[in-house]
Order: structure tokens, then C-alpha cells, then sequence
């Protein structure tokens, strides 16, 4: 399972652009999905380094594994998460 979120539709609004990527985490972490892609989009730049500074909150970084640059498409990133499983008894 990937979530996507696609920023487009908000990208010059703030608040909304937070309370998404907030969303979007909380989902992911109790979904357990693997992966979260995020589109910010290409244009200048300014909303994926919005979005890399959100992620780069220490505790944001600390839901997820690593933050993967889509290197065919500027406008894409994907946050990779490792869910620990608990583990029965022996």
C-alpha cells in the first residue's frame, strides 16, 4: 500500500499544506503503509523545500526511515517508514 498526497490544488497555502503532510503521516503510521508519495510539483522549487523542512522536524523525522528523491521526476518524493511489528512470544 502507497498514500499519496498531490500538493497542487494547495500549494500557496500554508496551513493547509501542514495540517496535510500531518494527515498524511498519521495515516501512514496507522495504516502501517510502507511508503508515502508526495508530489509538491516542479515549478521553482519552493513548496518541495516546504516540504523538505517539514519533514526535517525532529519530531516528524522520527516517524519515519529516510526521505527519497525521485530522481526521473523533480517534483516527487517518497517517505519510507518501518513499522516495528510486535513480535509473539517463544
Amino acid at each position: 500500500m502507497k498514500l499519496v498526497l498531490d500538493l497542487h490544488d494547495i500549494f500557496n497555502k500554508g496551513r493547509d499544506i501542514e495540517r496535510a503532510l500531518n494527515d498524511i503521516m498519521a495515516e501512514a503510521i496507522a495504516k502501517k503503509a510502507p511508503m508515502i508519495e508526495i508530489i509538491p510539483g516542479k515549478g521553482s522549487g519552493a513548496l518541495k523545500k516546504t516540504v523538505l523542512r517539514f519533514l526535517e522536524q525532529k519530531e516528524v523525522k522520527a516517524l519515519y526511515h529516510r526521505v527519497e528523491k525521485d530522481s526521473k521526476n523533480f517534483g516527487r518524493l517518497f517517505v519510507h517508514f518501518k513499522h516495528n511489528t510486535p513480535r509473539g512470544r517463544r
